[in-house]
């Protein structure tokens, strides 16, 4: 029986005092084992990805001094050694605070890259009156929170009027036609608002930077 059957002590034994061909391919086969065996280890156990950080970018093209939305971004999932210093990483961070420069959809939104928290809430007893600029390039340099005086012209173009001296800005709209200009959304005392809304409606309206 032990003849017909050897055990696997007797087996090696028998290889190793083989002659030299039988070893090697003996050798050769327990190898090839034991790298399939290796392989199939290595399908089974999970391999480590690279690590992934939360990073907060834009979902759409998005203009210099807009207010982002919440449905103009969303979280993503970025390499960590490509996620830029001062990445957002929530829709909350960045939601009605203002672009300071454009951005393009795809790109990461950091904390550089934002200002102010608007629309803001006019100031205890204030008024907020939407005015339109005709020019947009100044519309684009506010920022919610900062301090404008707003002109128009008086009855000689050299001798412009202040409607309101240190309103602040509460919110700068998005561009509805390009033909118009950008509506600005400012705080300033009641009486004075109203001359301002008056104004607004014949007059242009411009504001000057503090």
């Amino acid at each position: 029986m032990n003849r017909l059957s050897p055990r696997l002590p007797h087996r090696l034994a028998a290889a190793l005092t083989a002659p030299g061909w039988r070893r090697v391919a003996m050798l050769r086969r327990a190898a090839a084992g034991l790298l399939c065996l290796v392989a199939l280890l290595l399908t089974i156990v999970p391999r480590a990805g690279p690590t992934g950080v939360p990073v907060l970018v834009a979902t759409t093209d998005l203009p210099a001094g807009g207010t982002v939305r919440a449905s103009d971004i969303a979280v993503r999932s970025w390499p960590a050694e490509l996620a830029p210093a001062g990445a957002l990483t929530a829709v909350a961070a960045a939601d009605g605070r203002v672009l300071v420069g454009a951005a393009r959809a795809g790109e990461a939104l950091t904390d550089a890259r934002l200002v102010g928290a608007g629309p803001a809430a006019p100031s205890g007893g204030e008024a907020a009156v939407p005015v339109r600029l005709a020019d947009a390039g100044v519309a684009a340099l506010l920022t919610p929170g900062r301090r404008v005086d707003v002109v128009t012209v008086g009855a000689r173009t050299q001798d412009p009027v202040v409607l309101a001296a240190g309103a602040a800005v509460l919110a700068v709209l998005p561009a509805d036609d390009a033909r118009s200009g950008r509506l600005v959304l400012v705080g300033m005392a009641p009486a004075v608002a109203a001359r301002v809304a008056a104004a607004s409606l014949t007059d242009q309206v411009a504001v000057t930077l503090r």
